[in-house]
């Protein structure tokens, strides 16, 4: 691993020196300029020390605060986090026919992850709802986000206009000033940048705002091996690894020490159909190397998820997402995004399946809990005393570790049952009612909803879609 995680980094050191990195935005190529980096056109060189340099720049630890407290992050080292779903465009159903997201959807999502006390994480892109104008997508899904979650605030990506209006709305709703809010981090977003080796200026515009106010930034690349990147997956890797390393080194560059996040989202292509191939064993070790590569430099890292290319709730959704939600888990990715739900390359978001994630993410959690070995776990006079051909289960000791021993399942069917066949089904929907049940709404002053309010009528958007995100 070790050998292989130093080849990748020569080989993008290579890359970086002879290939170059495209930056698209002027602001980026001045920065550049300004420090001492070759550039010809709008493609910059880098020299290995150049590189490293600004990489070393970085934070090790990424905080990220809350509105309440217990769910503050240090996004680093060996801590693991799960974040939300993101991108898609569709709900899809039981039976794998599909709808367009609704602004509803969005909110019901983000109330899912609420009540499911695995996440710290919440907001972002959770989905694509089509009943919101495009332009205003940003603020809206910010302002649901912050109005109906307690937990760390994720945001989508955008360009400075809106990357500056997500600040003000984070001052609004934490009550704090700027410094206060660079002293205290209270955004998260994701940077992609585009594969082969560039940076396009919707991204530079994110990455430079979000460090400009230190807010952490996952730099990701979403390369696919074979289309996008070459089909071999250490070339693949090679790539993506330049590209996160030099749009690191401008984050730096523009605010040194400014939290940012190593980001990989990349897998192949299926070389059938030239599509994007999720839950793949190839995108699972793609996240693997994210988290070697990551703790190489020293850096927090995000990648994978649950992830499945299944075109409807099947047996595929389940065996894809297990694996790529192991191997994120096992690897150490320090933020798990795509956590629940995917489904379809991405297209689509399956309430069944965000359940059944959620099992997975508990399984996963329960496995990698290991054992504890000590004199109470391994009761040797009580195994004396049932002897042989005796029984546990009346026992005080089995009383004891019960329910801290043993992961008892929300959805897995298990032991005889009326009907065998359609209770997972029911146990899903009954998963689903309770986390809906128990979910809190945060307790905002209606100064806070007022100001929040007025800001975004000051920026243009419709007053009918501030009331949409204020009152459900």
């Amino acid at each position: 691993m070790n050998d292989n995680v130093k080849k990748i980094h020569e080989a993008s050191m290579q890359i970086l020196n002879k290939t170059g990195m495209k930056f698209y935005h002027p602001d980026a190529l001045e920065i550049l300029k300004n420090h001492g980096i070759k550039v010809d056109g709008n493609v910059a060189y880098f020299t290995e020390d150049q590189i490293m340099e600004w990489v070393r720049k970085a934070p090790s630890t990424a905080p990220l605060y809350a509105s309440d407290s217990r769910f503050d992050m240090q996004i680093g080292g060996n801590r693991r986090y799960n974040g939300p779903c993101g991108g898609a465009t569709f709900i899809m159903d039981k039976d794998g026919q599909t709808r367009p997201a609704l602004f509803s959807d969005f909110i019901k999502l983000i109330k899912l992850f609420e009540g499911n006390p695995s996440y710290c994480l919440n907001g972002g892109l959770a989905c694509q709802p089509n009943d919101i104008p495009t332009e205003s997508y940003i603020t809206l899904l910010a302002l649901a986000s912050m109005l109906h979650t307690q937990k760390c605030i994720f945001a989508a990506a955008g360009d400075y206009e809106s990357m500056e209006t997500l600040i003000q709305m984070a001052c609004i709703r934490f009550g704090v000033t700027v410094e206060e809010l660079k002293e205290k981090p209270r955004l998260c977003t994701i940077a992609n940048t585009n594969t082969p080796l560039y940076l396009d200026k919707i991204m530079t515009e994110t990455v430079l705002t979000m460090a400009k106010y230190r807010q952490p930034v996952i730099i990701a690349s979403a390369a696919m091996a074979g289309t996008t990147a070459p089909v071999t997956l250490a070339g693949m890797i090679a790539v993506v690894n330049a590209e996160v390393l030099a749009t690191i080194a401008l984050a730096q560059m523009c605010e040194p020490g400014a939290p940012v996040i190593y980001g990989s989202q990349s897998t192949n292509a299926d070389m059938a159909t030239g599509a994007i191939a999720i839950g793949s064993p190839e995108g699972a070790l793609s996240y693997k190397y994210c988290a070697e590569m990551a703790k190489f430099y020293g850096i927090p890292s995000r990648a994978g998820g649950s992830l499945s290319d299944a075109k409807s709730f099947n047996v595929q959704a389940g065996y894809e997402s297990m694996m790529t939600c192991m191997a994120c888990k096992e690897s150490g990715i320090n933020i798990m995004t795509q956590s629940a739900g995917i489904i379809d390359s991405y297209l689509a978001v399956s309430y069944e399946k965000l359940i059944t994630d959620f099992e997975i993410l508990d399984f996963t959690e329960r496995y990698l809990k290991d054992i504890d070995v000590n004199a109470d776990t391994v009761p040797l006079d009580l195994i004396h005393e049932v002897g042989h051909a005796g029984q546990y289960l009346i026992e005080e000791h089995t009383l004891d570790y019960c329910r801290s021993e043993l992961l008892a399942p929300h959805v897995s069917v298990r032991g005889a049952i009326a009907d065998p066949v359609g209770q997972f089904g029911k146990n899903i929907e009954k998963r689903m009612e309770q986390l809906l049940k128990v979910y809190p709404k945060p307790d905002i002053s209606t100064e806070i909803c007022r100001d929040l309010k007025a800001l975004l009528l000051k920026e243009g958007i419709d007053e009918a879609y501030i009331d949409m995100a204020v009152d459900s």
